[in-house]
C-alpha cells in the first residue's frame, strides 16, 4: 500500500479511532464453544485491552467496574464504547487462540490516517525520510512450557529455554519523546538457528512486505550491530 497523495484531514478523533476498532475487532473469531454466550462480545473484550494500554494502568478496568457499580456510567464505555466490562481473566480467555495477525489492518488503518491528517510530516527528519528503527526483543521464555513456533535454546549445563521473539519497528524523531508503532515482524525457528541470523531474515520478510508503503513517502531503516555486514 502506498499513500502517493497529500494530506487530506487535519484532525484524528479518538471516537473515530475506537470506532474503526470496534469495527476490526468485531470480525475476531470467538473459540468459544457450547450454549451461546453473549454477556462478553468479543470486541468488548479487545477493546477493553486496549484501554488499558491507551490509559497506561493496570487497575483502570478494576476502577471503571467499580465505577458502573456507585454511579451508573463509567469511562471505558463513554471513551471506547465498552458496553459490558470483563474481568482480566474473561480477557484472556477470550483473546489469548486469536492470532496477533487479525489486528495488523489497525495498524495499516493508523498509519493511513496518520498520513492523511499530516501528523507523519512532523516526523520526517533526514533527507525528509521517515526514520524507521528495527529491533527485536524477547517477550515470553519459558524452561519448560512451549509451543511448535518457538525459539529452542540449549544451554551447557543440559537445559533448555523456549522463547518467543519479535521485531517491532517503529517511526521515530530526534524532535519527539513519543514514536508510531507499526506491524510487528515475529521471528519464528524457520528464521534460523542463530540470533543474527534469524533476526535479518525476519527483518529482510518485514521489508519484503511493506517496502511499496514507504517507497513514495520516503523512509530511512535503522539497525543496531547486527545489521552491519554485508551484502
Amino acid at each position: 500500500m502506498s499513500y502517493p497523495f497529500e494530506p487530506r484531514r487535519t484532525k484524528l478523533e479518538l471516537n473515530e479511532l475506537v470506532k474503526h476498532l470496534r469495527k476490526l475487532f468485531k470480525g475476531f473469531p470467538d473459540f468459544r464453544t457450547g450454549a451461546p454466550q453473549t454477556l462478553y462480545t468479543m470486541e468488548d473484550a479487545a477493546l477493553s485491552a486496549f484501554s488499558l494500554f491507551f490509559m497506561q494502568s493496570p487497575s483502570f478496568l478494576a476502577w471503571q467496574r467499580h465505577m458502573q457499580e456507585q454511579k451508573g456510567t463509567n469511562n471505558v464505555q463513554s471513551l471506547f464504547l465498552v458496553e459490558n466490562i470483563p474481568c482480566d481473566n474473561w480477557i484472556r480467555k477470550l483473546l489469548d487462540p486469536v492470532s496477533p495477525t487479525q489486528i495488523f489492518p489497525a495498524f495499516s488503518s493508523i498509519f493511513k490516517a496518520l498520513y492523511e491528517t499530516g501528523h507523519l510530516n512532523r516526523f520526517k527528519s533526514i533527507n525528509g525520510d521517515l526514520l524507521i528503527p528495527l529491533d527485536g526483543t524477547q517477550y515470553y521464555s519459558s524452561k519448560t512450557i512451549h509451543c511448535d513456533q518457538c525459539s529452542i535454546k540449549h544451554h551447557k549445563n543440559g537445559t533448555v529455554t523456549y522463547s518467543h521473539s519479535v521485531i517491532t519497528p517503529v517511526i521515530v524523531s530526534p524532535d519527539y519523546t513519543v514514536v508510531i508503532s507499526l506491524e510487528p515482524e515475529f521471528i519464528t525457528p524457520q528464521d534460523g538457528s542463530l540470533k543474527q541470523d534469524c533476526e535479518n531474515t525476519a527483518a529482510s520478510l518485514r521489508l519484503k512486505k511493506y517496502a511499496k508503503r514507504y517507497k513514495n513517502m520516503g523512509a530511512t531503516i535503522l539497525g543496531d550491530d547486527l545489521y552491519s555486514r554485508q551484502p
